[in-house]
């Protein structure tokens, strides 16, 4: 654990980084749209909105962690 501190530079762990973050973030807007775009459940579409409002809440959140 603390090899990897070292390394980094930074007390952050290796998960929480920026761009492995910001991937889960888009990944979940991207499902929120395909969500809203189906046609075949309306209980997908009803929680379309959530799921794209998380996935922009994390993106925010996540774009203020360090690299």
């Amino acid at each position: 654990m603390m090899d990897r501190i070292a390394q980094s530079g930074s007390r952050w762990p290796l998960w929480l980084r920026r761009g492995r973050c910001e991937a889960a973030a888009m990944a979940l807007i991207g499902l929120g749209v395909v969500m809203l775009m189906q046609p075949v459940s309306l209980s997908l579409y009803s929680y379309s909105f959530v799921t794209i409002l998380a996935g922009t809440l994390g993106f925010v959140i996540v774009s203020h962690f360090p690299d």
